[in-house]
């Protein structure tokens, strides 16, 4: 057997590492970070995996995992795998009636639950699952209901595996495992309707291992990374599977919310993330810039500037910088970038995977400008992540990278981003006519994104399904706007409202502290947020910034009016999806009637 197949593949890890540290989580009781070496994290696995025998789990089962980001994730899947058997992640934020849906569709009997929400919306669902037997639980602290009769703790789990009781059982299971087995079946949150269950066999991570090694050459199990993404994510799980392939430590942020005062604790070298992340530090540096005066502001200003002219048009394209350049750089690299990455915690940083959404030149410009090594790149569920993403050298801004090495992309019509290779699915599970529609009669992926070739460089232009189009005929591309606007540090989430409207107008949710400092500033008066929301010197001063920032855009592409909403689109009404992305329909829905003014005349 392969030995990079996830069924064996900790365990030939272990035999490699021992007592090195393979993840690390954080206790908050005690405010430190908990080592777990390979041979630990080996055995438990080996124990989950003979507990799963005893629990009845049989060869291509599917059991889910409804948990945020634990250790425990990794005990229990790589047991499954050990087994043959098939885990389907939940993102930690679903609702019971996504759960319910997933369990039902995938007929899972046994489900983890993290912690006491994950469990109480488990088990208020669990008469409306026919399949549903048992929730195990990881977090001892989670109070169980009055009348769950056959819920156990993760602990009681492992004691059914101890001593390995079932191992000649795991042995024969893993001994037929193979290379087309199911690996997982990834449920992606969905803009509109159902969730869609995508199926990833262990062919795809294997070869998503290959092909990334050929391209992050400079990864090394030296490394340390953040797990900050959800491990639900296609990005964060087939990352983590090639750390632990790489033989990288792993360490675990358990809230996301957290991620600052974490990645300070542990300053990892690597780490995922999305362009949200680099959004705001690049807000949070204007900011500092825009409250210096004096030399201290000029500084600064000229560090930008070196930075951009040294590491773009010089280190990008492998280029020798002149040596006055290259000092002024050095005497910065020591000064403020060093400043720079030690207040956000990656002063050791190799290099920065960063995609799920499209990154704002200015972003990516300034993030390289610092030194920074963030790759951008691009992929979807159907692809195992990564379809291209930044070379060490040679990267174009505004793309989404080089395409990896052996996936192929053509273009095809309205400029569709069609894919081919060994990290596609097979399609979607139990949706044979979504299959057909999603892999033509000759093989190819359609990914439902426009973009276009340049060599091998693939840049996106926009999706597809979610152009607009006006009432004048015109076509809109809203994500481009939206990725636009929320670059600016006033504003924290847009949504783009145009289709089948005479002109473009924006529900714009405001960062609500940098309005309340305005205020302050200039001696505004109000009652609450949604008063001040009103004030004509605060949609003037909305109006100006995206004025500024819609410039490059066709008159007719441009925002005419917006409203200011004094409270953020939420999951809870169903607004957003478990990624964060807005959910276009429910947003027209909601808010239905502010949208309707806009457009009085």
């Amino acid at each position: 057997m392969n030995n990079s197949h996830l069924s064996v593949l900790v365990h030939k890890q272990a035999s490699k590492f021992g007592e090195k540290v393979a993840l690390r989580y954080r206790d908050y009781r005690t405010s430190t970070w908990i080592p777990v070496t390979w041979y630990q994290l080996s055995e438990t696995v080996q124990t989950a995996a003979n507990a799963f025998v005893k629990l009845g789990l049989q060869e291509e089962e599917h059991f889910g995992v409804f948990s945020q980001n634990k250790p425990e994730w990794f005990y229990v899947e790589f047991g499954g795998f050990a087994n043959r058997a098939v885990p389907i992640p939940f993102y930690a934020t679903s609702s019971p009636a996504q759960a319910q849906y997933i369990i039902n569709d995938a007929q899972i009997r046994f489900l983890f639950v993290g912690e006491q929400y994950q469990y109480d919306a488990a088990f208020s669902i669990f008469g409306l699952c026919s399949s549903l037997e048992k929730l195990i639980i990881f977090d001892r602290a989670v109070i169980k209901d009055p009348r769950d009769v056959s819920s156990i703790y993760l602990d009681e789990f492992l004691e059914m595996g101890k001593g390995f009781p079932e191992q000649a059982t795991v042995d024969d299971r893993t001994s037929r495992a193979s290379d087309d087995d199911l690996a997982n079946i990834l449920y992606t949150s969905g803009t509109t309707g159902d969730p869609k269950g995508v199926m990833i066999h262990h062919s795809n991570y294997l070869e998503a291992f290959r092909i990334h090694d050929i391209r992050l050459t400079s990864l090394t199990e030296k490394d340390v990374s953040m797990n900050f993404l959800p491990l639900t994510h296609v990005f964060e799980k087939a990352w983590c599977y090639f750390l632990i392939f790489k033989g990288v430590e792993i360490c675990i942020n358990l809230r996301a919310v957290d991620i600052q005062m974490t990645i300070k604790e542990i300053r990892p070298t690597v780490m995922c993330s999305v362009p949200r992340f680099w959004e705001k530090v690049y807000s949070g540096v204007q900011e500092k810039i825009a409250e210096t005066k004096g030399i201290t502001k000029a500084l600064m200003l000229d560090a930008l500037k070196v930075g951009r002219k040294y590491n773009l048009d010089y280190k990008r394209i492998g280029k020798p910088a002149p040596a006055m350049l290259k000092l002024k750089y050095k005497f910065y690299e020591k000064t403020v970038y060093s400043l720079l990455k030690k207040t956000i915690g990656i002063e050791r940083g190799n290099f920065f995977p960063t995609a799920g959404a499209a990154v704002p030149d200015e972003i990516c410009e300034f993030v390289q400008s610092v030194g920074i090594n963030m790759m951008v790149g691009y992929g979807l569920t159907e692809s195992t992540a990564t379809v291209s993403c930044f070379p060490y050298v040679d990267f174009k801004i505004g793309s989404v990278g080089k395409v990896m090495p052996d996936i192929q992309v053509k273009i095809g019509e309205e400029n569709e981003i069609l894919l081919k290779g060994k990290t596609m699915t097979t399609g979607y599970y139990n949706k044979p006519i979504e299959t057909a529609a999603l892999i033509d009669k000759d093989g190819w992926l359609h990914t439902g994104d426009a973009g276009y070739l340049d060599g091998d460089t693939l840049y996106l232009t926009e999706r597809i399904k979610d152009l607009f189009k006006t009432s004048n005929g015109k076509y809109i591309s809203p994500q481009a706007l939206e990725t636009k606007i929320t670059i600016d540090r006033y504003i924290d989430q847009i949504a783009i409202i145009a289709d089948e409207r005479k002109f473009v107008s924006a529900l714009i949710v405001p960062v609500y502290q940098f309005i309340k400092d305005y205020a302050e500033q200039n001696n505004i008066e109000y009652k609450d947020m949604a008063d001040l929301l009103q004030k004509p010197e605060i949609i003037k001063l909305i109006q100006s910034r995206i004025d500024t920032l819609q410039q490059q855009f066709a008159h007719y592409e441009q925002i005419k009016r917006f409203t200011l909403l004094p409270e953020p689109f939420s999951m809870e009404r169903g607004e957003l999806t478990n990624t964060l992305k807005i959910k276009r329909a429910a947003i027209a829905k909601n808010y239905k009637d502010i949208i309707d003014k806009m457009y009085e005349e």
